[in-house]
């Protein structure tokens, strides 16, 4: 990105980062606080359902950053396993002087 400098765009991936990390850890507080609502006023309050709907609206926030972080390409995003993008053909069994080769997606060759 021209507009961008090497330095700023590396301060503004950390800032995306922070920001998700922060709501990340207020949406387990509001789950914790959650908790405790429900065992201590044994259903008779809504502060349960407050907190679990404050909780459910982090949550919507944090993927929605991470969503625009990853359009403008603040952060990079894996690429998805079902694209064609460097995906490689299904390991085949091949015959090698008579034996036949079995290959495990990585592992060493079985060869009987």
């Amino acid at each position: 990105m021209p507009w961008i400098e090497p330095a700023d765009f590396s301060r503004s991936m950390l800032l995306v980062k922070l920001i998700v990390l922060l709501l990340l850890g207020f949406v387990i507080v509001s789950l914790f606080s959650g908790l405790y609502f429900l065992v201590k006023d044994k259903g008779q309050t809504n502060r349960t359902v407050n907190a679990l709907s404050v909780r459910i609206g982090l949550s919507i926030v944090a993927i929605v950053v991470v969503m625009i972080a990853g359009a403008t390409g603040v952060i990079e995003l894996n690429p998805s396993p079902l694209s064609a993008q460097g995906s490689r053909p299904a390991p085949t069994d091949t015959v090698i002087d008579g034996n036949q080769e079995r290959s495990g997606g990585g592992r060493r060759p079985i060869v009987e």
